[in-house]
Parts: C-alpha cells; sequence; structure tokens
C-alpha cells in the first residue's frame, strides 16, 4: 500500500442500512474538510445507486479516483447486503493502485457526526436488529471529545435499558433505530433524547471522520483482506441452524 502524502483525501462509503451515501474527506495536519457527500435514500438497491453517486461526487469536487489516497467503509453490523456491497465497492475501488482501506464501525461511524461539537453528553447509537433488538454501543462526548465507552453488541431493549438508566446526563439515540429506542425506552430512561433529523441516520461523513485516527494508528488494510464484521449470522444461516439443532449466537 501506497504512503500518504501530508494532505490526502478519504473517500468514504456508508450502505449499512437504508440510506446510502459517501464523502471525500481532505485531511491537512490537524485540519479536516468535507469536500463533498451525497446521499440516496430510496426503493433503489445500493447496489445500483452507490457506484454513480460516487462518480458524481468525485465530478462535482473536481477530482477523480486518482486523487484518493484512502478508503474508509461502514463494515457493520448493519443490513448483511448493504454490508456487503458498501465493502465490496471499495475493495474494488481499492485494487487498481492497492489503496488503504479502513474498516470502520457503523455504529462508531454514526457518534462520529458529533465528534468536534462544544457538547456535554451521552450518544447511544442503536440500529434496528428486529425482535426488539439492536445492535448498539456507548460514547461519551466532553466538550467535543468522542470517546467510546463499550464494544459494538446486538442486545435486547430490555437489556439496554438498565444501562441508559443508570447515566446521570443527557443521553442522544442516534440511528435507524433511534426512534424505537426513544419510543420504548424514554418512559424508564428521562434522560433519553432523539438526535437531530439531520444527524440522526447513518453518514459517510462520519465514517470518514472515524477513519482518520484509525488510518493514523497504522489500521489500514488492503482491500484483498478487507471483510464485513458482523454481530450475528444472516438469518438464512439462523434458520438453517435452528433447524438442524445446532447453537445460535
Amino acid at each position: 500500500m501506497k504512503a500518504l502524502p501530508e494532505v490526502y483525501h478519504i473517500l468514504a462509503v456508508e450502505s449499512s442500512a437504508g440510506p446510502a451515501s459517501c464523502a471525500l474527506l481532505r485531511v491537512e495536519g490537524e485540519r479536516q474538510t468535507v469536500l463533498c457527500t451525497a446521499s440516496v435514500n430510496t426503493r433503489l438497491t445500493h447496489s445500483q445507486t452507490l457506484m454513480p453517486m460516487i462518480d458524481d461526487m468525485l465530478r462535482n469536487a473536481g477530482l477523480t479516483a486518482a486523487d484518493v489516497h484512502a478508503l474508509a467503509v461502514a463494515a457493520g453490523p448493519g443490513s448483511f447486503t448493504g454490508v456487503r456491497i458498501g465493502v465490496a465497492a471499495v475493495k474494488g475501488l481499492a485494487f487498481p493502485e492497492d489503496l488503504p482501506c479502513i474498516s470502520v464501525s457503523t455504529l462508531e461511524g454514526m457518534a462520529y457526526r458529533f465528534a468536534g461539537l462544544p457538547m456535554e453528553c451521552d450518544i447511544v447509537t442503536a440500529m434496528d436488529a428486529r425482535c426488539r433488538q439492536v445492535y448498539t454501543a456507548l460514547f461519551s462526548l466532553n466538550n467535543g471529545v468522542l470517546t467510546r465507552e463499550t464494544p459494538d453488541e446486538a442486545i435486547t431493549l430490555d437489556e439496554l435499558a438498565p444501562r441508559l438508566a443508570a447515566r446521570t446526563r443527557p443521553i442522544l439515540v442516534v440511528g435507524d433505530g433511534a426512534a424505537l429506542c426513544h419510543a420504548e425506552l424514554s418512559a424508564t430512561v428521562p434522560l433519553l433524547q432523539l438526535a437531530p433529523v439531520g444527524l440522526c441516520d447513518q453518514n459517510a461523513v462520519g465514517v470518514a471522520r472515524a477513519a482518520v485516527p484509525l488510518l493514523q494508528a497504522g489500521k489500514a488494510v488492503s482491500g484483498d483482506t478487507l471483510l464485513p464484521v458482523y454481530l450475528r449470522l444472516p438469518q438464512a444461516e439462523r434458520e438453517l441452524r435452528r433447524r438442524q439443532g445446532q447453537e445460535i449466537t
């Protein structure tokens, strides 16, 4: 993989849920600039929309694929199909120039939308995992500094409730499971608040920003070794194991 120049561009992809998005981030030392971003939330599949959207974004930014120095993707948890499409797109983009790739937790990318904001609160990221379960992680935001408090997990709302009830300051809930969490838990967790509409959904800007410290810490991998990250088995495999009497995780 190529070494990064002093000023470099990260192209990020987020396709873990219904909306799909891409973003182009310029990094100059401590300065980060979002050059361009695009998103869609239609009934078209991500395989139809993602690559044309990336091409349009680069053109609108006045850049080409040759100006991209690193790639980032929301690698999971999330929709199994959506995550696979995003990872496959990044692998394909990485191959010609052997670009470094960063695997970003979908949940961490969601929380990074708030990094840098002068706020004091907790952030719980939540994706609907069906059957009153969520993919979730907890972060704290202290005057703009984002810190992870818990690992990514797939748990029930009943398991999440006491964890949030123990917190002592406002809690923003973010993600496509945010409305579900708020509706189910706000009565027992009065500090729980829905994040603003524009910051609630998964977005590639957060993925790009989350990728920067990982890239600087040497956590990049090649496109060949980039893989999705699943917290539980796909539904088809879960059903197969159930029929076979095997343990399901």
